[in-house]
């Protein structure tokens, strides 16, 4: 009597979809961001990459098989991999290699593990692993290589600004000169500017965009939502003063705006639940990510955004439940 099966009356449809699935789908979806990364930033890329993706495997392995003691291997349902491929795309090509593996045990087993695994956590473990390595070694989580150096350059590789350095010195300085030296909308397409693995080639997150899309891994209310918001707020602050403020496109295609709004912002976990929940909380990102840009410490506001609306997910999931069937609705 300890398995009871349940039987309901028919018809039983079944879509097919598992979180094994939906996790490879979002990987496969990251593969043009990452041979993007691999052709602008070569070996780095790849060292930092499978790094990061074994640590992360690694230490959901052993926090599984000797802590906590679960006979069942979760290293196959791709969410370990997922976490790592995202770490990865969160960090420069030049890191060292001791620092990645800090990330992915801060990622993997203070965020994810701690709270139960997969499903159980509050924050998304690869933003709340960049965060911790941000605050804890600010230089060398700032440090960007310039892209184009050869496929050997790694540590040694030569450094510059980025389009969101350059528009946070601009709106420091008032100096209109600092926009001039904005990369192309081009440029920035096709992954040719300094940045993260995963947020410079801003044609790649797209088509990532619809693979996620059309296979309905995700729905398109959370990373509409992020885009219109920051494009229309950002758009509003360029109309009031140009010399300070960059355009819309620059802000929608610079920094890690396009990797957080597809990938991040929609994971299953750490997102709302409801259509209008997801509105809501997208909305907020792109509000929070704006005002960060502009008046925060750092020149980037989106993984803070995302994990500061994380938090609040549960409150949103509260406030907009879907009607139960049959449900009437209370008397006012």
């Amino acid at each position: 009597m300890a398995n009871k099966l349940i039987v309901s009356l028919s018809p039983h449809v079944h879509s097919g979809d598992s979180v094994k699935k939906n996790m490879y789908w979002v990987v496969v979806a990251l593969v043009p961001a990452l041979l993007c990364s691999f052709i602008s930033f070569g070996v780095g890329a790849i060292i930092t990459t499978a790094i990061s993706v074994g640590a992360c495997v690694f230490f959901e392995w052993f926090i599984n098989k000797f802590m906590l003691k679960n006979p069942k291997c979760t290293i196959c349902d791709g969410s370990a991999i997922l976490t790592g491929i995202l770490l990865a795309f969160n960090m420069p090509s030049n890191i060292q290699p001791w620092i990645i593996v800090i990330g992915a045990l801060f990622a993997i087993g203070v965020v994810k593990m701690t709270f139960g695994g997969l499903g159980c956590n509050l924050f998304n473990p690869a933003l709340a692993g960049r965060a911790f390595l941000l605050i804890s070694f600010p230089v060398d989580m700032t440090t960007w290589p310039n892209p184009g150096q050869g496929f050997g350059a790694y540590l040694d590789a030569e450094t510059g600004a980025t389009p969101l350095s350059l528009m946070k010195a601009a709106f420091k300085s008032g100096d209109p000169k600092m926009l001039e030296q904005l990369p192309s909308v081009q440029d920035m397409l096709l992954g040719n500017t300094g940045g993260c693995l995963g947020e410079v080639c801003a044609a790649a997150l797209i088509l990532g965009l619809i693979i996620l899309l059309v296979k309905k891994v995700i729905t398109w209310h959370i990373p509409v939502s992020i885009i219109l918001t920051v494009a229309v707020f950002s758009g509003l602050l360029n109309l009031a003063n140009p010399q300070a403020y960059a355009n819309p496109l620059a802000e929608l295609l610079s920094g890690g705006l396009l990797l957080g709004a597809v990938f991040m912002a929609t994971d299953y976990v750490t997102s709302p639940m409801s259509k209008k929940g997801q509105l809501v909380y997208g909305v907020a990102i792109g509000v929070l990510t704006v005002i960060i840009r502009t008046y925060g410490a750092y020149p980037e506001g989106m993984s803070f955004a995302i994990l500061i609306m994380n938090a609040f997910t549960p409150l949103i999931n509260n406030k907009f439940k879907p009607k139960r069937f049959g449900e009437v609705p209370a008397k006012k």
